[in-house]
């Protein structure tokens, strides 16, 4: 048997593969084969692979929130809907996005999995998580386009490169980081963040120096779109709906948690805070971009009107002419592209990743992560072409019903439902023990989804319009428990997981097994016991197995396969 797969030793870079009767049953792709490439995409990360210093995950993954959408979503909420309902909207999302990502970091940390791996193990099921890949696909194509856009923008008033040539350069500009995974993005990010710091902070700088009366003005800023003084519920609720599509932005943060080492007694205030900052401490970040951003665009409004005031390079030239004169022009310039450079290769790198996981269950092939790229990107320059700037708010507002939906869905499974016994109390993210679909999280998703589309295109009147995703919040963190409830958890696992499941003594976790079917050494977590191959399988061949029938899941009364003792790694030095 002869396929593509992903090989996962964290140690040398894997053979070509072999032919004869020694080769083994599954053989690697060449880009499959490179894990400082493919960066474990579609598996558990080894502890071996996790280099990484807590805070040099941190910084990475913080360096990755660099994006500017922030600043026209900002800016948009606050002009169509007013200062005071803009402002009460963007805190009570960030509120919502932190306290849901809080769970969904640790456990990304804790288990080196990304948050289609969580996803499956917290309530969805092995293919009930294949829709909210696809659903974190687009958060990250739709972001991609919204972030290559803004660059574009820049490069035009710069160098007076077309908008559309701009979308195409700001493409290809980050395939070859990309390309290279974890490694070069953790540089990238490390070296453009002195450049970043200046370029965000100097802006209000130059105002609070220049201009100090403008925040009292913009405290009484009721929009341009005649938004009535004071506050508004009808506003708020969909203000709140702009600003809670970034919800999905945990996915991008885990994308880089996994890596995180194991927590110990040593590390565990630097891990914890490590964590915590990285995961939903993007959002505190985030609001004050926001807010900020919506204020350049306002003190910037009568100079250069409405539509560049939403484009966030204009705003910035406008607040550092009086400083640096001339200089304003690419001292903005440079700061835009830096931060769309830092933000576009982590959502090109996260869209890989899902596209990846996505295929790989629906194909059973996987070329290697970095055939994903293209995809995405090819996706999110036909967004660019298509101008979606031009209809942000009503984007934002329908995407985030279904994303709210999903991350609500995870929380409450990780909170409520393994806490109480509901759930598993660790994350089983192989097929080997997953049923097909849990009806706890994904058809909590569902149903939740579904009631707040029909909630924002109106159907159950203007207040129901406005809060339809607090309806997707609501129903999902009540359906979750309910329906795991209902059906006492007998969906979460398919059969006990003799490897390392709950009950299961284990001496040392990162001891490893070799893979019947690909000849390669995996550590517990990412083994399942195969009665089909009659030994150990790693979770990748697992997942690419075409002709098995699942017989594991469907004919567990065998019992678990007796497998040979794991081989513990020899300590470094």
């Amino acid at each position: 048997m002869t396929d593509i797969a992903t090989p996962a030793t964290g140690e040398a870079p894997q053979q070509e593969p072999q032919e004869g009767p020694g080769a083994p049953r599954r053989s690697y792709a060449r880009l499959a084969a490179d894990e400082s490439r493919e960066d474990y995409s579609l598996r558990y990360a080894p502890h071996s692979f996790r280099r990484w210093s807590p805070s040099t995950v941190a910084g990475t993954a913080l360096g990755g929130i660099a994006y500017l959408a922030d600043f026209a979503i900002g800016a948009s909420i606050v002009f169509t809907y007013g200062f005071t309902s803009g402002l009460a909207s963007i805190l009570a999302a960030a509120t919502i996005i932190f306290l849901t990502g809080i769970p969904i970091a640790r456990a990304c940390a804790k288990y080196g999995l990304d948050m289609d791996l969580v996803t499956r193990g917290a309530g969805f099921g092995y293919f009930g998580s294949t829709l909210t890949s696809l659903i974190y696909a687009s958060f990250t194509f739709i972001f991609f386009a919204l972030e290559g856009s803004i660059m574009a923008q820049a490069m035009h008033q710069a160098v007076g490169l077309p908008v559309e040539a701009g979308y195409l350069v700001t493409t290809l500009i980050v395939i070859p980081i990309v390309f290279r995974g974890m490694g070069a993005l953790a540089k990238v990010q490390a070296w453009t963040q002195p450049v970043w710091i200046i370029g965000m902070v100097l802006p209000f700088v130059v105002l609070a120096v220049e201009s100090p009366g403008s925040w009292g003005a913009f405290g009484s800023f009721t929009g341009t779109e005649g938004a009535a003084p004071g506050f508004s519920w009808i506003a708020f609720g969909l203000g709140t709906g702009v600003a809670l599509s970034l919800i999905a932005q945990i996915g991008e943060q885990a994308d880089y948690l996994r890596f995180m080492p194991a927590r110990t007694e040593a590390n565990k205030r630097r891990w914890n805070l490590a964590v915590l900052a990285a995961g939903p401490g993007w959002v505190v970040i985030g609001a004050a971009k926001q807010i900020g951003g919506a204020f350049l665009a306002f003190v910037a409004l009568e100079a250069v009107g409405r539509t560049h005031a939403l484009e966030p390079i204009a705003p910035q030239i406008e607040a550092l002419k009086p400083w640096l004169g001339t200089f304003a022009l690419p001292a903005a310039a440079l700061f835009v592209i830096v931060s769309q450079v830092k933000i576009n290769v982590t959502n090109a790198y996260s869209g890989s990743l899902s596209w990846s996981n996505f295929f790989s269950r629906i194909t059973h092939k996987h070329p290697g992560r970095v055939w994903y790229i293209f995809l995405n990107l090819a996706i999110a320059l036909t967004l660019m072409e298509m101008n979606m700037f031009a209809a942000l708010n009503k984007l934002l507002g329908f995407y985030s019903n279904v994303g709210i939906a999903w991350i609500a869905a995870v929380a409450a499974d990780l909170v409520i439902n393994k806490r109480i016994g509901l759930s598993p109390r660790y994350i089983e993210f192989k097929r080997a023990y997953l049923h097909a679909v849990n009806p706890a999280g994904f058809g909590a998703m569902v149903i939740a989804s579904t009631v707040s589309i029909l909630a924002f295109f109106g159907l159950f009147g203007r207040y129901a319009e406005a809060f339809s995703t607090f309806i997707a919040a609501g129903l999902s963190l009540v359906l979750c428990p309910l329906i795991a409830w209902l059906t006492k958890g007998k969906y979460y696992l398919a059969r006990p997981n003799p490897v390392n499941g709950p009950g299961v003594e284990i001496a040392d976790i990162t001891a490893t097994h070799t893979c019947s079917v690909c000849e390669t050494s995996y550590e517990l977590p990412d083994i399942a016991d195969c009665p089909v191959q009659a030994g150990p399988i790693c979770s990748l061949c697992c997942s690419l197995d075409a002709e098995c029938g699942d017989v594991c899941r469907k004919e567990p009364a065998a019992g678990p396969v007796p497998l040979p003792m794991p081989v513990v790694r020899a300590p470094a030095g």
